[in-house]
């Protein structure tokens, strides 16, 4: 991997003290363990690999469903502003709202969040809730926080939840981040387009985390079936709003990958991440080494995804990723 600090990371996690310290108790429960000499993270642990992976800014998040409460959310969003003040330039950090069913809560942290500590945008989940008491954030209840985001021209980042199956877990290396965290995307993507949030709140940009999981293949099956079961949009206006996500390649560098993104014509909304710290160094760099075969030859759209893609993005929204922002 080169060594040219050139990179945007836009996916990669702060660990706080408290999740270090569960993180080894969480792999059996969710089938997938985090590398061990990633616990307990630190700053200069993602500085070491920032520097071993070329990557001149991180964008850091929390992962899905720590910040629950309001005041662990402003907590969390606030240890994430403090890591960028010291280390300005290399990193910048996507804002918490803590659980959106307190929608009281998330539309207070939203000012607090991206104009008093300068996140450059906001981290969602797939979901909020377990079981039948989980809600998918295209719920018309959650329609107060799309809108005042959207009011803002946001960048929204969607991560998939560790929500379980009905069913164990298929094999031992299967685990939930690998089989059912990518569905979880897929589905939040899919109810943002066809309940019509992507188009009633156009102003924002959303991106979706490793790819949109396993988006690009059932966006078609999306298309047909639900407009089939009675969805207002046609075939093609779904298909249209699929295309407005930004993709996330995170963990997903690969030549199908990159053809489907071609075939669909978004090629330049496709953004860099790593994932860090959740996977070793290894596992990002055997991605990485998919990627640029992907796309060995075109050099340029590859650079774009490193990085201009990610500049392109946020300066459209008035967003100078490298300049002291609070």
């Amino acid at each position: 991997m080169a060594s040219t600090a050139e990179r945007i990371d836009i996916h990669h996690h702060f660990f706080p003290p408290s999740l270090s310290r569960v993180k080894a108790a969480q792999s059996h429960t969710v089938g997938f363990h985090t590398p061990p000499e990633n616990l307990p993270w630190s700053v200069d642990l993602s500085l070491r690999a920032m520097d071993e992976l070329g990557i001149q800014l991180a964008v850091l998040s929390l992962p899905a469903g720590v910040a629950e409460t309001f005041d662990e959310a402003k907590t969390m969003n606030m240890l994430m502003h403090g890591i960028v003040k010291q280390h300005e330039n290399r990193f910048a950090f996507w804002g918490c709202l803590g659980d959106w069913r307190d929608v009281q809560g998330a539309l207070q942290l939203i000012p607090y969040v991206l104009d008093e500590l300068g996140a450059v945008g906001i981290a969602v989940s797939s979901s909020y809730g377990s079981g039948s008491e989980a809600k998918y954030i295209g719920e018309d209840g959650f329609d107060p926080i799309w809108s005042a985001l959207d009011a803002r021209g946001a960048v929204v980042f969607i991560h998939g939840t560790q929500a379980p199956s009905s069913t164990p877990i298929p094999y031992p290396t299967l685990g939930l981040p690998i089989t059912e965290v990518p569905h979880e995307t897929f589905k939040a993507a899919a109810q943002l387009v066809v309940s019509g949030k992507t188009r009633r709140f156009s102003r924002l940009a959303f991106i979706l985390a490793h790819m949109g999981g396993s988006t690009l293949a059932l966006a078609p099956r999306v298309a047909g079936l639900s407009r089939y079961m009675g969805a207002p949009l046609s075939e093609e206006e779904i298909i249209a709003e699929f295309r407005r996500y930004w993709w996330d390649a995170a963990l997903s560098g690969n030549s199908v990958a990159a053809g489907g993104a071609e075939s669909w014509g978004f090629g330049e909304r496709i953004l860099w991440g790593s994932d860090f710290p959740a996977v070793s160094l290894g596992t990002i760099r055997w991605f990485e080494g998919n990627l640029e075969k992907a796309y060995q030859a075109n050099a340029s759209q590859l650079e774009g995804i490193r990085r201009k893609n990610a500049l392109s993005l946020f300066e459209s929204r008035g967003i100078a990723l490298f300049a002291s922002r609070v």
